[in-house]
């Protein structure tokens, strides 16, 4: 078996057309623009693109195969170049078992089964077109009909503040919306990692992933897990996330919840970074909280270990956010190197003094690790790199 780099949220931006899909996403981040630079820049093997259900994207991809640029793989999945693109879309739930909506994420290992399910969900929702659009039935419901078409089912960025499972506060177990046996994995965010999450005892049956939530093409990767497998297609990142017959993530990389822009509780009022179980600002005394997911976190574990093997979960600053790297030395440290997988996991520190200088090649080679110092993020904000 291999490993290979995995990135499960990426969005499409725009359709070649120029028609929106995700509103807030970046114009250039079109179906083919997003393979080409996770292939020739970022270096990934797989990855999902979670607005395929568009039926104007879905018509991107037929016209792909069609051309011989997509190849649709036996065990599911469509290879352009090196990196296997896995159909999937990104649902929002807001029904009368939710006090707030949710995002959830799911997956199939055909174009054939995605129209099948776009088609079913454009009975359920006011413009199929758009990304992360409300679907007007219950979450149980959703995740039969992505279980009877042979996809994978995984709720979005669990404790961010809104949209999410947990993140507002209202919900204690995700039973209250969903059923337990139909979920394959959670997404932890931006905000979180996997020691933070431990003893939140629900949670432990399943496996975790790191994902970018990309809305432009330089946010790709910039979470991502690395998976042992035999090839990159549906069929083993789905054992791999049951951890059946030797597949697995082996190791997840992400951002130092710090980073994360809800990490600490603020108030939305004035900004000020407040304590965990702050109710009110001491700043502006404005009860507009915005509760960080640290604090939630907090208030959902228990005394209670995690006994599951669980890969090493790396604080990893992505390169973009390294102060002084910009985009020309950028440019430099791709043409030597090829992708920025190469960069972040198999370039010396040597390699890199040799493109830059030397200041900047040890600040890599400290993001790569997460010994980077960092003020923390909160209310929207990411956190920011130190210079010492």
């Amino acid at each position: 078996m291999k490993d290979f780099y995995t990135d499960l949220h990426i969005h499409i931006g725009r359709t070649s057309s120029g028609r929106a899909v995700k509103i807030t996403g970046s114009k250039t981040l079109t179906l083919t623009r997003i393979l080409e630079t996770s292939s020739t820049r970022k270096g990934l093997d797989i990855i999902g693109i979670i607005d395929c259900h568009s039926p104007e994207v879905m018509d991107e991809m037929a016209e792909m195969i069609g051309q011989g640029e997509l190849k649709e793989l036996v065990q599911g999945g469509l290879r352009y170049q090196e990196t296997t693109l896995i159909p999937g879309t990104e649902i929002e739930i807001y029904d009368h078992h939710c006090l707030g909506p949710i995002h959830v994420l799911a997956y199939f290992p055909t174009l054939l089964l995605m129209r099948e399910f776009s088609n079913w969900m454009s009975n359920h929702m006011k413009n199929i077109h758009l990304s992360s659009q409300r679907i007007y039935c219950d979450g149980r419901t959703l995740q039969q009909k992505v279980r009877e078409l042979g996809g994978l089912f995984i709720p979005a960025h669990v404790f961010t503040p809104f949209k999410s499972l947990f993140g507002k506060g209202v919900h204690r177990s995700l039973t209250e919306v969903f059923d337990p046996q139909l979920i394959d994995a959670i997404e932890l965010g931006l905000s979180s990692d996997t020691d933070m999450v431990s003893s939140i005892k629900e949670l432990q049956s399943y496996t975790f992933v790191s994902n970018s939530d990309a809305h432009s093409l330089g946010k790709i990767a910039r979470e991502y897990q690395k998976l042992r497998l035999f090839d990159a297609n549906f069929t083993e990142l789905k054992m791999a996330l049951h951890e059946q017959q030797g597949r697995a993530i082996t190791s997840n990389y992400g951002l130092n919840p710090l980073l994360g822009k809800y990490h600490q509780t603020v108030c939305a009022k004035c900004g000020e970074q407040l304590s965990n179980t702050a109710t009110i600002c001491t700043n502006c005394e404005s009860t507009q909280i915005i509760k960080g997911v640290a604090s939630r976190i907090n208030e959902l574990s228990e005394q209670v270990t995690d006994k599951r093997a669980r890969p090493p979960y790396i604080h990893q600053v992505p390169l973009d956010f390294i102060p002084g790297l910009g985009p020309k030395m950028m440019e430099r440290l791709v043409q030597a190197f090829g992708t920025e997988m190469n960069i972040l996991h198999r370039v010396t520190l040597e390699q890199l003094e040799q493109i830059v200088p030397h200041k900047i090649a040890k600040m890599i080679d400290l993001a790569r690790t997460g010994q980077l110092t960092i003020e923390v993020g909160g209310g929207g904000i990411y956190g920011k790199i130190q210079l010492e």
